[in-house]
Formats: C-alpha cells, structure tokens, sequence
C-alpha cells in the first residue's frame, strides 16, 4: 500500500527509549532541520528512567526537549514493552505521523516498530541488519522482529546487508548509508575536549589523568554482572591491571546493584587504582574515551566508537554484532576470560595492538544520506 506524501509536508516521529538511542537521533534531528518539508518529533519513552542521566544526554546533544515523554520506567521485558506499546499508540492515534523511525535494539525498538505496523505506519529502522547470532541476548530478538517490520533498513555496514539478503528482506528497503553513532563523535569531538572530567576524578583519585594512562570501563550486560563469580573474574582483572595505572569504571545502576547484594562493595575498593563514578554524561564519556589507553567494555556502540577514535578496545563478549570492528577497527572479543583479557591489556600498555582503519561510509555524514533518501521518497510503502 502507498501512502501519499501529504501536502503540507512530512511529519516523522523518532522514538528514543534509552540512552544510546539518543546519540543516534540527535543527529538524525539536525538533518531533518535542513528541510523545511519536514516537522521531526521526538517521542522519549523513558525506557532508561534516570531524568537526570536523560538531561544530560540532550543537553549535551542540543537536543530539544521530547516533543512526548511516556515515562514507561523499568520493569521485566515484556511488561516494558507492553507499556511502551500501550502509550505509544495513543501516540500515533492522535499524531498521525507520516513515518516512524526507531534506532538500536532496545525494547522501545521492537515496541514501538510493532505498534507502527500495526497501525499501517512505515518503520525506519537506524542500525538494521546487525547479528550476534545469539538469541539468548534480548537486543537480537528486538532487531530481528523490527527488521521484519520495517520498510525502510539503513544498515551500518556491509555484514547488515549481507544478513537481511540472507533472512529475505528486498534489496529495494535496504540502504548502507554508515553510522549514525559517528554522526555524533565527529560533531562533538572537539566539544567533548573542553570536558573538565579528568580533572575532577584526578582530584577524587589522587593521581593525574594523563593522556594514554588509563584504562576505561563499562559493564552492564547480564551475562557479566549477574553472577558473583562473573563479577569476581572482573574484579581479578582488576588487581592484575591496576599497576599500569587508574582504572576509570563508570558504573551503571545494575552493576553496582549486583556488587552490592553479593557482598563484593569492599573488595572493589580495595583495588587502589580503580576509580568508580556514576554513569556520565555523553561529552565527559567521550573525552576519555578519546585518551584512553584501552577499554574494557560488553556495550555494542562503544566497539564502534573506539574503532573511530583508534583506541584499543577489548569485548568481555563471546559475540559481536558489529564484526567490521573486529575485522578493520580496534576491537577484539575475549568473552569473560581474565586470562586473554589481562593478557591484551599488557600488550595495550606495551604499544602492540592491531592496525586499524575507520570503515567507509563512517564520515559523520550517515544521518544526511537518511534524510535525503526519506524526503525523496515522497511516498512511503508498507
């Protein structure tokens, strides 16, 4: 079915649910603003419900405000997903919206994809085709059913085309258009080095942050902090690499969640050189991604963000869904072994790390060839 371009112009609703998402919109809005066709909405489901972690974000995105904030919460995955699909009806019913696009892989993704279609809404799918192959994460369930839904793919790299083709998606709803994630790095890179974070953790740790003198962490997934032996093989790693230097771990509400019920709070701060913050803003994360010796990392987008940055990462994953990273950029997998991770991080601190290259299409111009290709299209077939 076609759906005619209307005549006063086109009206999409970007939907953010978590943070990472935001990183993805913010520049997907700009673009939007060059055409004076197009009143771009953003509908904040409040998937990630930390207000002030989400301020944050959009302040140091420029990001409006949420045209819509639905103020979901927490909660298991289908009752999240049950809220977010309940509100975000309501949503379309009364917006109309000529197009919705959803990025990531968070249950807003799926959630609002499957509401959209369900009203005969064209889905825009950002970051499209990308797999682990394991279906015991939560984020492949959510991009394999928004994939199905969706008609129109913008897909990162070329493993995402080769992976729709091979799943049946027509070659016609599928556009290898980059990252939009770099989008955002390349615009605020300069901005994130006037970021005075490692001045206020030298002056918490004692020591100075220097350029490269780092390691940098983030761990959240729960097949690494759920455990207590998970997060006591973490903790090792920790004593064995604090003698190159601080160890900057910004942790995220579950992670300390999980220290603290298994009784491990204290062990942690015996290691002298970690230094644990609460989560940071965007601007403050990317300045010392940018002079981090190395990262210790489970997120998907920070193997992304490395690779661009040519800093050293190292995946506590057994998978990737972004095996670009693995194969030109910074990236390696260890899974959770501190044998292989204690091992890379001494020949990160020994200057032996793989060459690298940033893939093409990773230019910082991602978000414009999807906006270009949406206002051409004039009409939208679901």
């Amino acid at each position: 079915m076609l759906r005619n371009f209307r005549i006063e112009g086109l009206k999409i609703i970007s939907v953010v649910g978590a943070r990472p998402n935001f990183m993805k919109v913010a520049p997907l809005h700009r673009a939007f603003g060059k055409y004076s066709s197009v009143q771009h909405m953003i509908v904040h489901t409040g998937q990630h419900y930390d207000a002030n972690m989400s301020k944050v974000f959009f302040d140091d995105l420029e990001l409006p405000k949420p045209d819509v904030y639905l103020g979901v919460g927490s909660g298991t995955h289908a009752e999240q997903t049950a809220k977010v699909m309940v509100e975000f009806e309501k949503v379309l019913v009364r917006e109309k919206p000529d197009l919705v696009i959803v990025v990531g892989d968070v249950n807003s993704t799926v959630a609002c994809s499957l509401t959209s279609a369900k009203l005969w809404i064209p889905v825009a799918h950002v970051e499209a085709g990308l797999r682990s192959f394991d279906r015991t994460m939560p984020e492949e369930i959510n991009r394999m059913v928004t994939d199905v839904l969706s008609d129109y793919l913008f897909v990162t790299e070329e493993s995402g085309v080769v992976n729709l083709k091979h799943e049946g998606i027509a070659d016609e709803k599928v556009f290898l258009v980059g990252d939009v994630m770099v989008d955002s790095l390349a615009l605020y890179k300069e901005k994130a080095k006037l970021s005075a974070i490692r001045q206020q953790l030298s002056a918490t740790s004692g020591d100075r942050l220097l350029p490269r003198s780092y390691t940098l962490v983030t761990l959240h997934r729960p097949s690494n902090v759920d455990e207590k032996g998970n997060l006591q093989t973490i903790l090792k790693i920790f004593q064995a690499t604090e003698k190159h230097g601080p160890i900057i771990f910004p942790v995220h509400p579950r992670t300390r969640k999980r220290i603290e019920e298994f009784g491990l709070s204290s062990h942690f701060a015996e290691v002298k050189n970690l230094v644990l913050t609460d989560p940071l803003g965007y601007l403050d994360f990317l300045n010392l991604m940018m002079d981090a010796r190395v990262i210790l990392t489970d997120s998907g987008g920070i193997q992304e963000e490395s690779t661009f940055l040519d800093v050293p990462c190292i995946t506590m994953r057994e998978n990737t869904e972004r095996p670009i990273t693995l194969e030109l950029g910074t990236n390696v997998l260890t899974g959770l072994s501190s044998e292989k991770v204690i091992d890379l991080v001494e020949k990160c601190y020994a200057g032996e790390w793989k060459k690298s290259r940033v893939p093409d299409l990773w230019d910082g111009k991602a978000a414009e060839r999807i906006a270009r290709i949406l206002v051409d299209a004039k009409t939208f077939e679901h």
